[in-house]
């Protein structure tokens, strides 16, 4: 039983363990990135999970104050889109937007329409700037958050004298709304704001007058599950969310695209600050012209002399080690049989066009040689397999040495 034998690796064709030894680094920092992505995804994923939710037990969620609003006879609801924000809008619910950063533009306005006139309460956790502009018009959002989280109310809004210090301290606010509660001030500038609609009476914080007003947070601590028995926070946010007997907690999502405007719809390279785009332009074009200075240069070719002579053996030693390193001896069999065809076939007669075709070049060594008449011999030795071995290749060389030498032979 014979098997037959698996071909020896070449320059062109690098073996597997080749390809393995040189491509094993880069394999392994990808496995490492890969395995430090799905670990930091998997703490922030849990980290965050349940954030301001009311159905969420966890640190941060806001199951806590749920429940303590359901004693006292509020029942809370949960909504995800905008459409279910705004029909929820009336003179007997308090619609509290746990995330109003998470609203486009055209979101932001369309709620503001809804809770326009409804004579209930809006509660907004956190907004920054824009989105506090659109939804609270007249409001402002100080660039700088409070360096204090607990404060002391400082107003005369009834549930915030009643709750005392809480922890309101985060983003900072300024109104231009002269009857507008300013509270928990951090360097003069309000974390919590209450703006009652025209014909509020300003100190009204229980709905019981007939209008809606605005309640603008600061900072969301004071509805956290972990945070809720600190300071006054359960009494401010029970006062705030309690005023009415509904509560619809809003969970915007990004998902959701309800009442988005063609403004909203931006791609990618429109979120791109236009110094980006700047940056890159240049570096493509400096890429360019370094692409061109680089290039080669296409037109007839000129001869050069060699700095240094460089004997015709050391080029021929430096391609037979290149050979052997490579273990290419398929290819150094071929080099040496072509070369051998060349410089018979003038010898014996046979064009150079014709050097490497069998049925031209063997007939006419035949005739000329005595001691290799036998024509399958010398196909083999010139145009033969490569050979199995290093042994073999020696062999090889040395008998296509002394065909020539004796065609050679007067």
């Amino acid at each position: 039983m014979t098997t037959e034998a698996t071909p020896p690796s070449t320059a062109a064709s690098p073996s597997a363990r080749q390809v393995w030894t040189r491509t094993r680094g880069i394999a392994l920092a990808l496995v490492v990135l890969l395995a430090a992505a799905v670990a930091i995804a998997t703490i922030r994923s849990d980290a965050r999970h349940g954030t301001l939710d009311p159905r969420s037990a966890d640190r941060q969620g806001s199951r806590a104050v749920a429940e303590l609003l359901a004693d006292r006879g509020v029942d809370t609801s949960v909504v995800t889109t905008l459409d279910e924000a705004r029909a929820a809008a009336d003179a007997d619910t308090t619609l509290l937007v746990a995330a109003p950063d998470l609203l486009t533009p055209g979101q932001q306005r369309a709620l503001r329409t809804a809770t326009t006139g409804a004579a209930g309460r809006t509660v907004l956790v956190a907004p920054g700037s824009p989105s506090v502009e659109r939804l609270a018009p007249g409001v402002t959002a100080d660039p700088a958050n409070s360096l204090d989280s607990t404060l002391s109310p400082d107003c005369a809004l009834t549930a915030a004298r009643r709750a005392g210090t809480a922890e309101t301290g985060g983003m900072r606010y300024t109104t231009t709304h002269l009857d507008a509660d300013e509270c928990y001030p951090s360097d003069r500038l309000a974390t919590l704001l209450r703006i009652p609609e025209t014909g509020g009476d300003g100190t009204g914080d229980t709905g019981g007058d007939g209008t809606g007003d605005t309640v603008v947070i600061g900072a969301p601590d004071i509805l956290f599950n972990d945070r809720l028995d600190k300071q006054g926070n359960a009494s401010l946010a029970l006062q705030l969310l309690g005023s009415r007997p509904h509560l619809v907690w809003y969970l915007p999502t990004l998902s959701d695209t309800a009442a988005a405007d063609e403004d909203d719809q931006r791609g990618f390279f429109d979120l791109l600050p236009s110094g980006w785009l700047w940056g890159t332009l240049q570096l493509f074009i400096a890429a360019a012209v370094a692409a061109l200075w680089r290039a080669r240069r296409l037109g007839p070719l000129v001869p050069e002399n060699l700095p240094v002579a460089i004997r015709a053996s050391e080029t021929v030693e430096g391609r037979a080690r290149l050979y052997r390193k490579a273990n290419a001896r398929d290819r150094a069999a071929t080099a040496l049989r072509s070369t051998t065809r060349i410089r018979l076939a003038p010898l014996v007669g046979v064009p150079l066009t014709q050097a490497h075709t069998p049925e031209a070049l063997l007939p006419a060594l035949s005739a000329h040689l005595h001691r290799h008449g036998d024509g399958q011999t010398l196909h083999t030795l010139l145009f033969g397999p490569p050979p199995g071995d290093d042994a073999a290749l020696v062999s090889l060389a040395d008998q296509l040495d002394a065909l020539e030498r004796e065609v050679r032979r007067p």
